[in-house]
């Protein structure tokens, strides 16, 4: 299992960087070529929707992106610092509306679960994260 790992400042310059190391990093896992410009979207939404959190929330943490290859699967982790209640948790007696940035959270969370199959989030108190899985296919033999 092969791991690497990227720690980027909340700032959305970056989110190009993460974007072209995810792609260049599930092409050599074995992610499918027909695949690689959703992972690119995908970690893309990922990384913007962590900036943005981290910029909403004053937090001045990296955000981490974690790109795994085993054996049948990559995958791909991207994690914020921003405190927040779990998705769907609502403080009782809250106010009808939801501010602007929960509005363009949960559309972030939509466009990548259209995109990825094998989708997770998580979130908390002490930040949240998104893993994302795709499937890989072995090398070729070579003779």
């Amino acid at each position: 299992m092969a791991t690497v790992e990227l720690r980027f400042s909340a700032l959305p310059e970056h989110v190009r960087t993460a974007r072209l190391v995810a792609a260049a990093v599930a092409r050599r896992a074995g992610v499918d070529e027909a695949v690689l410009d959703e992972v690119r979207l995908a970690v893309g939404e990922a990384c913007t929707r962590a900036v943005g959190l981290h910029q909403s929330n004053g937090v001045s943490a990296p955000v981490r992106v974690a790109l795994t290859e085993d054996e049948k699967q990559f995958s791909i982790e991207v994690g914020d610092e921003a405190p927040r209640a779990a998705p769907g948790d609502r403080a009782p007696g809250a106010q009808g509306g939801e501010p602007e940035p929960e509005g363009e959270d949960e559309m972030g969370l939509a466009v990548i679960s259209g995109l990825v199959d094998d989708v997770e989030v998580t979130a908390g108190e002490s930040g949240g994260v998104i893993r994302m899985t795709w499937p890989t296919t072995p090398a070729p033999l070579l003779p």
